[in-house]
């Protein structure tokens, strides 16, 4: 910061001396041409003295010619002899005055207008922090400096988080939804640090951000693991798990959670009773899915495989046609299994609260996503059944432009 202000300075002098050059200059320069011209007016006059008196006779011109010679050498005197000094005097001190006050009042305003702060933290932030706590500082002056900024805000909602302050991250994750809106994976961002400070307790506060969460994105990352954390926590494990498959199969194999989430799986499994873990037809009842799996086949259109690279996911999930638009069941493939059948159970399912009656209507829906996001995809097919028969069947053809 000190480089800043030395520049600052360096500045204010180079715009000073474009005023206060001038001034002194010129007015120095008129004093010596004022001075001059008085001496010459008083050569001239004793020029004109000397020739009256040649003329009247008292003097010859001899003493004329000496006497002018005199007055020659003083006038040289008188122009050339002075010393600078003796017009040291700038005039009057108005425009030397008006010359300081310009940069200081530039000066004053930019400590009142100006971004100082947000220079230093500019610079702050191109170094490295070097502790978790000087990063914490930098981020809530970033805060206090922008308090318009919803990426300042998330930043240090998420900083807090890290740091163990639950209370502190609710209050900025709700200040972050305020500013960028109520984006899906704010919410559950929002419903995560609420729970923590809640002491693991759940809520209806809770319970509507996440709902607000998987309305708008069904595959929010975040509002399933923190559902399927609080089911493990309150020992339904079922339920647990159908909310971490329904998560783990909406990240990738490359995600940074994709390891912490197979094994908190694997708790849940270890945590399931006996019937539970045989008796497959209680948890089909349980999850709202048919004794019998649906099945489905999943095939692409040779237009579509053409544009598509054989990495692209491909996601089957199963929804109903009326209320919640939360999948009951997904599973995931890439396009270079295709044609595929797959089977949906009760073990596939996500949310236990969506359950269907065996009349339910549901549809089953298959998109490509070259992004890996389920609700987000170039192409998809659909298919819908009434789950009323012992064994239900769909082919779905993947063909249709997502619009």
């Amino acid at each position: 910061m000190i480089d800043f202000w030395l520049w600052v300075g360096l500045l204010l002098l180079v715009a000073l001396s474009f005023v206060l050059i001038p001034v002194l200059f010129v007015r120095r320069a008129q004093s010596e041409e004022d001075r001059t011209a008085f001496y010459v007016a008083l050569y001239q006059e004793r020029l004109a003295e000397l020739q009256l008196q040649q003329g009247d006779g008292v003097m010859s011109p001899a003493q004329k010619n000496s006497a002018r010679s005199e007055a020659d050498r003083e006038l040289l005197a008188d122009t050339e002899g002075a010393g600078l000094e003796r017009f040291s005097t700038t005039g009057k001190p108005l425009p030397v005055f008006v010359a300081f006050l310009i940069p200081a009042l530039g000066l004053a305003l930019y400590l009142h207008f100006g971004a100082s702060d947000k220079v230093e933290l500019v610079r702050e932030f191109a170094q490295p922090p070097g502790s978790l706590a000087q990063m914490n500082d930098r981020l809530e002056r970033a805060v206090n400096a922008q308090p318009e900024s919803a990426e300042n805000a998330y930043n240090l909602a998420q900083n807090y988080m890290a740091q163990g302050r639950p209370d502190d991250a609710a209050r900025m994750f709700e200040r972050t939804v305020s500013l960028a809106g109520r984006r899906p994976e704010l919410l559950g961002e929002w419903a995560k640090a609420l729970y923590f400070s809640n002491n693991k307790m759940w809520s209806p506060p809770i319970k509507a951000l996440t709902d607000e969460a998987l309305n708008g994105n069904p595959g929010e990352l975040q509002s399933l693991s923190l559902i399927g954390l609080a089911a493990f926590e309150e020992h339904r494990y079922q339920d647990a798990l159908k909310y971490w498959h329904h998560a783990l199969a909406e990240m990738g194999s490359d995600h940074p959670s994709h390891a912490a989430l197979v094994q908190a799986i694997g708790k849940a499994r270890n945590g399931l009773s006996a019937d539970e873990k045989n008796n497959n037809l209680t948890i089909n009842h349980v999850a709202g899915l048919p004794p019998t799996p649906l099945k489905v086949r999943v095939d692409i259109s040779p237009e579509i495989f053409e544009k598509v690279a054989l990495d692209d996911s491909v996601f089957v999930f199963v929804q109903t046609l009326s209320g919640s638009k939360v999948p009951l069941a997904t599973i995931r493939l890439k396009v270079s299994s295709l044609p595929a059948e797959v089977e949906f159970s009760g073990a596939d399912a996500i949310v236990t609260s969506n359950t269907l009656s065996q009349t339910a209507a549901i549809q089953v829906t298959a998109r490509v996503s070259r992004g890996g996001k389920s609700r987000s995809g170039e192409w998809l097919g659909r298919s819908s059944t009434t789950l009323n028969s012992k064994s239900a069947r769909l082919k779905l053809t993947i063909n249709l432009p997502d619009i």
